[in-house]
């Protein structure tokens, strides 16, 4: 079986938006049905976990450091997850569900090459 990580983007003004307590709440109840259903398939490496919305850094070739890591584009990281599946279609099609593109967000999915050591 293959592992897969799942990149979860959103578009910045999406990200940014405030909600009440019981629309987070009835967000955060998606997110856990969703993964509990793919960890009830015991497809889930790991549940990954979200990534702040604020600052960070890209370090680049020659040692400069820049802002971001996302200067030029409106869209944001959100989080990650890992899951196993045979295929890359059948780890998309779990990813269909995930409930970020509720909000008009969306989901990489790449597989991970194991690294022999």
């Amino acid at each position: 079986m293959n592992e897969f990580l799942l990149i979860f983007r959103q578009v910045e003004e999406n990200a940014t938006e405030s909600r009440s307590p019981e629309q987070m709440q009835a967000t955060m109840k998606l997110w856990m049905d969703w993964l509990g259903g793919i960890a009830a398939q015991d497809k889930l490496v790991s549940n990954g976990n979200r990534l702040y919305n604020g600052t960070g850094s890209v370090v680049r070739p020659g040692n400069v450091v820049t802002n971001g890591p996302y200067v030029e584009i409106k869209e944001l990281i959100g989080g990650y997850s890992m899951i196993k599946c045979d295929t890359l279609e059948e780890a998309t099609e779990i990813s269909k569900g995930c409930p970020i593109l509720l909000v008009g967000g969306n989901v990489e999915v790449r597989q991970v090459v194991p690294m022999n050591m």
